[in-house]
């Protein structure tokens, strides 16, 4: 799988908490009838990874990859979950080693010149710039162009439907991450209805 096809997808991948399995599935569904297809489920619950395994399920037609993946363990795992991407918000070489070979295509964090590089150098040239409007927003990735035109990234953190395009404007940046599509108490209202027009409105923003 190509990463910089899958990041070119749609203009926005959610960045998904989910603390009860049984939100999952309608979730994934509720993504997908909203014109969302790539998502990003954190491990930063017990359930993660089977609702990773949940969601493939429910809505085949979906890219399910997982985030918050910061060790080799983690990635071991996201593989063995059926995840079809990881994201992580940095990278080490154990990382970076695990990344080879048979494992997911890994999206690492950066938020440096000096940190790009080093990426860069692993053969890496699709990154997650985090935490983005910490770290410089628009002006860091319009910075980055010049000396690294090559690299192409997804900002993450920090970012709303409203500031959304003007991260989108960048010739840069593919997509951007962002938690306003999936946030907890709609799911536990169960407002799949609402997710759904959420992710419709995400799949149509355009640069701005």
């Amino acid at each position: 799988m190509n990463l910089k096809d899958v990041l070119r997808i749609g203009p926005v991948m959610p960045v998904i908490v989910i603390h009860k399995l049984e939100h999952a599935a309608p979730l994934a569904k509720a993504l997908i009838a909203g014109g969302v297809r790539v998502f990003e489920v954190t491990l930063r619950t017990p359930v993660a990874l089977d609702a990773v395994r949940a969601m493939r399920e429910a809505a085949p037609e979906a890219i399910v990859g997982v985030g918050t993946v910061t060790t080799a363990r983690d990635l071991e795992a996201s593989l063995a979950a059926g995840a079809m991407f990881a994201v992580s918000p940095g990278l080490t070489p154990d990382l970076a080693e695990a990344a080879r070979g048979p494992a997911v295509p890994l999206l690492p964090g950066v938020m440096t010149p000096s940190e790009l590089m080093h990426a860069r150098e692993l053969g890496f040239d699709a990154l997650k710039f985090f935490p983005a409007r910490e770290a410089g927003g628009v002006g860091m990735l319009r910075a980055f162009a010049g000396p690294f035109p090559d690299v192409l990234f997804c900002p993450t953190g920090g970012i709303s439907a409203e500031t959304a395009g003007s991260y989108l404007a960048l010739p840069n940046v593919a997509c951007v991450g962002g938690s306003w599509l999936a946030p907890v108490d709609l799911l536990e209202r169960g407002e799949w209805e609402t997710i759904t027009r959420l992710a419709q409105e995400a799949a149509g923003l355009t640069a701005g």
